[in-house]
C-alpha cells in the first residue's frame, strides 16, 4: 500500500519550493512509516534549494522533525506503532570501522530507507537528510527514529533533530566546555544561540555572542551570553580578547560557514583554546592561514557533525531537561506555519527576522 500526501519539495537549484502530492510507501524491511507533527525549517532545506549541497532534485525538503510511529517494517524492534519519537540524519550503524572503535557519533555508514519516497507520475525524491519531513507521512530507515518522552511538544521536540542539537553539541560534545570557561560564539542564529545555551548548561562563566545583527544579540542574551558584540561596529577579535582578559576565549564556536568567521574564530580563541566549526560552508569556500600560526598557536581546530551527539543517548535527555523547566527549548520557535508557508519562511530566515519557522501539520 502506498500514502499519497501533500509535501514540499525542490524541482532545481534555486527555484521556489512546491507544495505537491508525494507517494510514500508502507515499510519494508528495517524502516518506518512516521506521521509528521512538527518540522523545523532549517537552514539546510535552503542549501539544499539552493543546490548547495547536492544535485539530486527534486528533493524531498525537511528533516528537523518529530512524529508518530504509524508501522514498522519487517525485523523492527524497539520500536512501535504509536511511539512519538525524533528524527534524526545520522541512524549509526554499529560496524563500520568508527563505531567499532567505539566512536559512533562518526559512523561512516548511517542508515536511510530503501524504498524510495516519489511524485505521482513515479519520479524518485532525494530526502533531505535521507529524512524527507516537510511531508504528512514520510518513510525512514527504523534506526532514524528516536523515542522521548511524548509530554513534549513536537514542535519544541523536534527542533532537538538538527539545528538545536547541532549547537548545544557544539558546546557540550565536540568543544567540552568546562565550568568556569570562556566561550565565544560567532553567529547567534538557531545554532549559534543553542551553542549559548550549551555553553550556560556546561557552566561557562563567560559567554560571549557574536553577530552583525542586533536583533540575533538580543535573542543570544535572553539564551545566555553573558556579553555580545556586534562585530559590524567592533574588531570582533579584539571585542573577544578584551573580555577575557586580553588572551582569547578557552573555546570559541564558528557558527556562520564563512572564510572571514572561521579566521576570526582561529584568532578570537586563546593559545592552546579550541576552535569548533558548526557552520556549513558552501562547497567553493576555501580558508587561507598562515601554517606557522596553526602550529604556534596549538589548541585544537575541530568540526562537529551534528554536535558529534548520539541521539539514542541525547534526545530523551535533552527532552527531559526540557520538561524539567532546565532546557527551554520553546524560545526557539519563533513561528508555526502551515506546509504551504516554508517559501516565505525560508525568506525571513534569509532576512534574520527568525530563530526557526516550524511546521505544524
Amino acid at each position: 500500500m502506498a500514502h499519497e500526501v501533500p509535501g514540499v519539495i525542490a524541482r532545481g537549484k534555486g527555484a521556489q519550493v512546491e507544495l505537491t502530492t508525494i507517494v510514500v510507501p508502507d515499510p519494508g524491511p528495517g524502516e518506518a512509516l512516521v506521521k509528521v507533527q512538527a518540522c523545523g525549517v532549517c537552514h539546510t532545506d535552503l542549501h539544499y534549494r539552493e543546490g548547495g549541497i547536492g544535485a539530486d532534485f527534486p528533493y524531498l525538503l525537511g528533516h528537523e522533525a518529530a512524529g508518530v510511529v504509524e508501522a514498522v517494517g519487517e525485523g523492527v524492534t524497539g520500536l512501535t506503532p504509536g511511539d512519538f519519537v525524533i528524527l534524526n540524519w545520522r541512524a549509526v550503524c554499529g560496524q563500520c570501522r568508527s563505531c567499532r572503535r567505539g566512536r559512533p557519533w562518526y559512523c561512516f555508514s548511517t542508515h536511510n530507507a530503501a524504498q524510495k519516497m516519489t511524485l505521482t507520475d513515479g519520479t524518485v525524491l532525494s530526502p533531505a537528510l535521507g529524512i524527507g519531513a516537510f511531508a504528512e507521512k514520510t518513510l525512514v530507515a527504523a534506526g532514524q527514529c528516536t523515542k522521548v518522552n511524548p509530554q513534549a511538544k513536537p514542535e519544541v521536540a523536534g527542533l532537538l533533530g538538527c539545528g538545536v542539537m547541532a549547537g548545544l553539541g557544539a558546546a557540550l560534545n565536540t568543544g567540552e566546555v568546562g565550568r568556569g570557561d570562556s566561550v565565544a560564539v560567532i553567529g547567534c542564529g538557531g545554532v549559534g544561540c543553542a551553542a549559548i545555551l550549551g555553553a550556560r548548561l556546561a557552566g561557562a562563566s563567560t559567554i560571549i555572542g557574536v553577530d552583525i545583527d542586533d536583533r540575533k544579540l538580543d535573542w543570544a542574551r535572553k539564551l545566555g551570553a553573558t556579553d555580545t558584540i556586534n562585530s559590524a561596529k567592533t574588531d570582533a577579535i579584539e571585542a573577544i580578547k578584551s573580555l577575557t582578559g586580553g588572551n582569547g576565549a578557552d573555546v570559541v564556536i564558528e557558527a556562520v560557514g564563512r572564510p572571514e568567521t572561521c579566521k576570526q574564530a582561529f584568532y578570537g580563541r586563546d593559545l592552546a583554546g579550541t576552535v569548533v566549526l558548526v557552520g556549513v560552508p558552501t562547497p567553493e569556500m576555501t580558508l587561507e592561514l598562515p601554517l606557522l600560526d596553526v602550529f604556534g598557536r596549538g589548541g585544537r581546530l575541530k568540526s562537529s557533525w551534528y554536535g558529534d551527539c548520539l541521539p539514542d543517548r541525547d534526545f530523551p535527555m535533552l527532552t527531559d531537561l526540557h520538561l524539567q523547566g532546565r532546557l527551554p527549548l520553546e524560545a526557539f520557535v519563533s513561528e508555526t506555519i502551515g506546509v504551504g508557508e516554508v517559501e516565505a519562511a525560508f525568506a525571513k530566515m534569509q532576512r534574520g527576522e527568525v530563530l526557526r519557522s516550524v511546521v505544524v501539520f
